[in-house]
């Protein structure tokens, strides 16, 4: 079984959820589409797709033509009943490839904070880890309107549409599930001037808020990340 990943970013890799499919014995695919490598023209050959987070918007294309490929490639996963997970960026490209209206430069979401599950939230396969609330990692100034036919899953103070679902499998989360502690604090390092720009105080606040949240959050990751695998091994499609 084989999982296609896109990474978006330089320094945005899959962090625990690439963990947990190495763990289930699942083949990830990388492909660095922000260094030029390519994106396939079809889901053929691949159980699912991971779109991870940048800090480019999902219309980008001038400077990103690659992005409206990759939109449309979360649909034609979804249509062939596929696993799909969109994070950050990544749920504003499958919202934008399910004929959504993508919303730019809203005020930051930057941090560990609270996602609430909605009533339907609560009981989706991968949205009822959240439990009443979860607090997990936040770094984003866009959003999107909700596709047609789209399950709105959870929602934060900021940000309305945290969390979708599409069909049984196709999934978009605005907060980073995949970024445990380690992958926050590396952050944290490599990106200091641009947080510094909008979280003057991230330096002082982080270790609080990493030793108060981050468990949390990384168990919350994880359960979130098991719960998309067993979508791929249950899977009426899944390609091996």
């Amino acid at each position: 079984m084989r999982v296609l990943i896109i990474e978006n970013f330089k320094g945005t890799p899959p962090g625990l959820i690439g963990r947990e499919l190495e763990r289930a014995g699942i083949t990830c695919e990388l492909r660095r589409a922000f260094a030029g490598e390519s994106i396939p023209d079809t889901p053929d050959g691949y159980a699912g797709l991971i779109v991870l987070g940048g800090a480019q918007s999902a219309v980008d294309a001038a400077d990103h033509p690659y992005l409206p490929r990759l939109a449309a490639l979360t649909r034609q996963f979804g249509e062939a009943d596929k696993a799909v997970l969109g994070i950050c960026l990544g749920a504003q490209l499958v919202a934008r490839g399910h004929g959504a209206r993508n919303i730019l430069g809203l005020p930051i979401e930057f941090g560990w904070l609270d996602v609430r599950p909605t009533a339907i939230g609560r009981s989706d396969p991968l949205i009822a880890a959240l439990g009443e609330a979860a607090p997990l990692f936040h770094w984003h100034a866009d959003t999107f309107t909700l596709p047609e036919g789209a399950l709105h899953l959870a929602t934060s103070a900021m940000t309305r549409h945290q969390a979708f679902r599409i069909g049984r499998a196709v999934y978009g989360v605005q907060f980073h599930c995949e970024a445990d502690r380690e992958l926050v604090e590396t952050w944290t390092h490599d990106f200091a001037e641009t947080i510094a720009d909008y979280a003057p105080d991230w330096p002082a606040r982080h270790p609080r808020d990493a030793g108060r949240y981050g468990a949390r959050a990384d168990a919350t990751g994880v359960a979130i990340a098991r719960a998309w695998i067993g979508l791929l091994q249950s899977s009426p499609t899944q390609d091996k």
